[in-house]
């Protein structure tokens, strides 16, 4: 119903002025001003968690699901590029060193999920995205719509500091990786906090 439980950070690298803003029951977001994002951080640090949203993005604007954040937006990320070449649902070490993504290392027999995202994301509707993220290590799944799409494990924990917590965010891209005057927007966002 509001952005009570939230704040936005005055330190990502993406900018500190973005626009968010309860519309009808739901988070509507966009660049302030154009070129200029940032994110939006849940109050509370989680650990091991799952977090369910409802999103329907306009073509054309890249945003992301941040992990275990800090308020400079140092996270895992699970990508949510959606413009030409982007891709939705992959592991993304923003601002971390030695991140390697959907290509790290696995244990031997291990083989990661054949469905690409674009077999389950519906143009132009509400989709669900639904993460789990655990471990020291941090090991992250991805659904799309109840299909899984990224099964991921780290090498090492590559938070600043060692961090085992941090925030959830929702990202504004900065720069040209937004049409002007599109939003996204995320609904039904619910965290489930796991031993």
């Amino acid at each position: 119903q509001d952005l009570t439980g939230w704040h936005i950070s005055k330190t990502n690298h993406h900018g500190t002025t973005p626009d968010y803003r309860v519309v009808h029951g739901m988070i509507v977001g966009t660049q302030s001003p154009i070129d200029r994002g940032g994110i939006l951080l849940t109050d509370r640090r989680y650990k091991n968690f799952e977090v369910y949203m409802e999103v329907k993005p306009d073509w054309g604007n890249d945003s992301g699901l941040f992990l275990r954040a800090n308020e400079a937006g140092q996270t895992y990320q699970v990508t949510l590029d959606y413009l030409p070449g982007g891709g939705m649902g992959g592991v993304y070490g923003e601002r971390l060193e030695g991140v390697t993504g959907a290509g790290a290392p696995m244990p031997e027999g291990w083989a990661p999920p054949r469905l690409a995202w674009t077999d389950v994301w519906k143009r132009e509707a509400w989709n669900s995205i639904h993460a789990r993220i655990e471990g020291d290590v941090p090991h992250i799944k991805v659904w799309i719509n109840g299909a899984l799409v990224r099964d991921w494990r780290d090498t090492v924990n590559h938070l600043p500091g060692g961090a085992t917590d941090g925030m959830i965010a929702i990202q504004i891209h900065g720069g040209p990786r937004w049409l002007p005057g599109g939003y996204w927007r995320w609904r039904n966002i619910a965290v489930k906090e796991l031993p």
